[in-house]
C-alpha cells in the first residue's frame, strides 16, 4: 500500500480541529474520514479499514481511551494517536497505557503531527520482520516466548518503556529489539549509561551546548537527544541520574523539547525514550531518591527481563550460541564442545551474573580447554572452588544444602522416584535434577 492510499480516521467534536487535521493530512496525500462522536467513529470503523486513527481524549459520548481499547482489540493493525489538552501529562500517560501509539497536544503543532503520522504509517511495512529481529533473543522457555511477544507489541507503540531486570539479563538487547522492530528502525538507536557521565557534564551531554557557554565549549555541540532525533534514546541505569538531571529530563519528556546549555530557546525533539536499571525504581521513589513524577513518565509500560536461573532449560542452546561467537572472535579452528558433565554443571549453576556471566565463564573455559572439549574443571564455576568463607558462611551453605536435599527427596518420594516427574515438581530440567542428586550425594533408593 502506498502512502497516497493510506486512510486516516479523525475523531474530534471540535469542527475546527477536525478541519485543521484533515487539511494537514490532505497535504500529505492521505485520505481522511471524520467523526464527531464515539458512536460515529465506531460506525466509520465498521465501514472501512483505516491505517491510522487520530482521536481526541474527550468526546461527547465517551472517552478517546475507550476507542483506543476497542481498536486495539478489534483492529490491532491500526495505530491510534491521542489528542490531549496542553500540559495534561496524566491524560497522555493514560492514553499510552491504554495502547495508544503516541499523542499530540493541543493546540496541534502541524510539524509534530506530520512526524507522528509518518512514524505511524511506517508500521505498515516494518523494516525488519519480527521473526528475524527477535532471533537474537534466544530461548524457548515460556518466559522468553512471552518476552518476545511483548517486544513485538511494544515496537508498534511510541510509549516510554522501562526495562527492569538484574545485571546481565539483556536489557539493552530488549531495547534494541523494540527499536529495530518499530517504525524508528531506520533512525539512530543511542545508548547511554547514566552512571558513567560526570554530574557536572550531564546537562551538556544530554541536551548539547553552544560555543562559549562555559569554559572549554569551543564549538556548538549536539546532545544525546539531538543525536537520537527520530530514533530511540536508551537510558541505561537511569536510577543513577542525580536529582538536578531528573528535573531536566522530566521537562524534556513533557515538552518534547530540550534547551542546550547557553541557549535561550528550546529545540523540539522527536525521540522515543527507553530506560532501564537493575535497581528497584519503585523502592527508590518510596525512599525519596527518585522523583515520582519522572518515574510515572518513564514507567508507562514496564518490561521484566528474566534472570537466567528462571529458564535453565535454555542454557545449553545459549552456551552453544556463545561458543560459536567465541570461536569466531578467538580465531579457533574448531568449536570446542561442552561435555555432558559440563552442560549439567552449567544448567545447575545459579548464574548470579546471568547471561553476561555465562559469556565470561565460557570465554575463560575456551581459553583453558584443550581446544576439543570443555570440562567442568575448565568452567571453574564459583561453587566448584574451594570455599574461603568463614565458618558462619559455610554453616549457612550447609543449611541451604540440607533444605535442597530435603526438597529433592520429598519430590522423589512423591513421584515414586520417577526423576522426570520429580524434576517437573521442582521446576527444573531432568538434567539439572540428575546433576544436583549426584552433587548432593542423595540416595536414589
Amino acid at each position: 500500500m502506498t502512502a497516497s492510499k493510506a486512510a486516516v480516521l479523525v475523531v474530534d467534536d471540535e469542527a475546527d480541529i477536525r478541519e485543521l487535521v484533515e487539511i494537514a493530512l490532505g497535504r500529505m496525500n492521505l485520505t481522511t474520514a471524520a467523526a464527531a462522536t464515539l458512536a460515529e467513529a465506531r460506525q466509520r470503523l465498521s465501514e472501512q479499514p483505516f491505517d491510522l486513527c487520530i482521536t481526541d481524549m474527550r468526546l461527547p459520548d465517551g472517552s478517546g481511551v475507550e476507542l483506543v481499547a476497542q481498536i486495539n482489540r478489534q483492529y490491532p493493525q491500526t495505530p491510534v494517536a491521542m489528542i490531549t489538552a496542553y500540559g495534561n501529562a496524566e491524560a497522555a500517560v493514560e492514553s499510552l497505557k491504554a495502547g495508544a501509539f503516541d499523542f499530540v497536544s493541543k493546540p496541534v503543532d502541524i510539524a509534530v503531527l506530520r512526524k507522528l503520522v509518518d512514524s505511524a504509517l511506517q508500521l505498515r511495512a516494518p523494516a525488519m520482520p519480527p521473526q528475524v529481529a527477535a532471533q537474537n533473543l534466544l530461548g524457548e522457555h515460556e518466559t522468553v516466548r512471552q518476552l518476545r511477544a511483548l517486544i513485538e507489541r511494544l515496537a508498534r507503540s511510541q510509549a516510554p518503556v522501562h526495562i527492569a531486570g538484574e545485571s546481565g539479563t539483556g536489557k539493552e538487547l530488549v531495547a534494541r529489539l523494540i527499536h529495530h522492530q518499530g517504525p524508528r528502525d531506520r533512525n539512530p538507536f543511542v545508548p547511554v549509561n547514566c552512571g558513567a557521565i560526570p554530574a557536572e557534564l550531564m546537562e551538556s551531554e544530554f541536551f548539547g551546548h553552544l560555543k562559549g557557554s562555559f569554559t572549554g565549549a569551543h564549538r556548538d555541540k549536539a546532545g544525546l537527544f539531538q543525536a537520537a532525533e527520530n530514533g530511540t534514546l536508551f537510558l541505561d541505569e537511569v536510577a543513577d541520574l542525580p536529582p538536578h538531571m531528573q528535573v531536566k529530563l522530566l521537562r524534556a519528556l513533557q515538552e518534547r523539547a530540550v534547551r542546550p546549555v547557553g541557549a535561550e530557546t528550546e529545540t523540539p525533539v522527536n525521540v522515543r525514550v527507553i530506560s532501564a536499571t537493575h535497581k528497584d525504581l519503585g523502592q527508590l521513589v518510596a525512599q525519596g531518591q527518585f522523583r515520582q513524577d519522572l518515574y510515572y513518565r518513564l514507567n508507562v509500560i514496564e518490561v521484566h527481563t528474566p534472570p537466567l536461573r528462571a529458564h535453565p532449560s535454555d542454557i545449553p542452546a545459549l552456551a552453544q550460541h556463545v561458543l560459536r561467537h567465541l570461536a569466531r572472535d578467538l580465531g579457533l579452528q574448531r568449536l570446542p564442545a561442552l561435555d555432558d558433565a559440563a552442560i549439567d554443571a552449567l544448567v545447575a549453576y545459579p548464574f548470579p551474573g546471568n547471561v553476561r556471566e555465562l559469556e565470561n565463564i565460557l570465554e575463560r573455559a575456551a581459553t583453558l580447554s584443550d581446544g576439543e572439549r570443555i570440562t567442568v574443571a575448565d568452567l571453574q564455576l564459583r561453587d566448584a572452588q574451594p570455599s574461603a568463607a568463614p565458618a558462619p558462611a559455610a554453616g549457612l551453605e550447609d543449611q541451604i544444602e540440607e533444605i535442597e536435599k530435603r526438597a529433592i527427596r520429598e519430590a522423589l518420594e512423591k513421584t515414586r522416584y520417577n526423576k522426570t516427574r520429580a524434576a517437573e515438581l521442582l521446576g527444573m530440567s531432568f538434567r539439572a535434577l540428575r546433576y544436583r542428586i549426584k552433587k548432593l550425594g542423595i540416595d536414589e533408593a
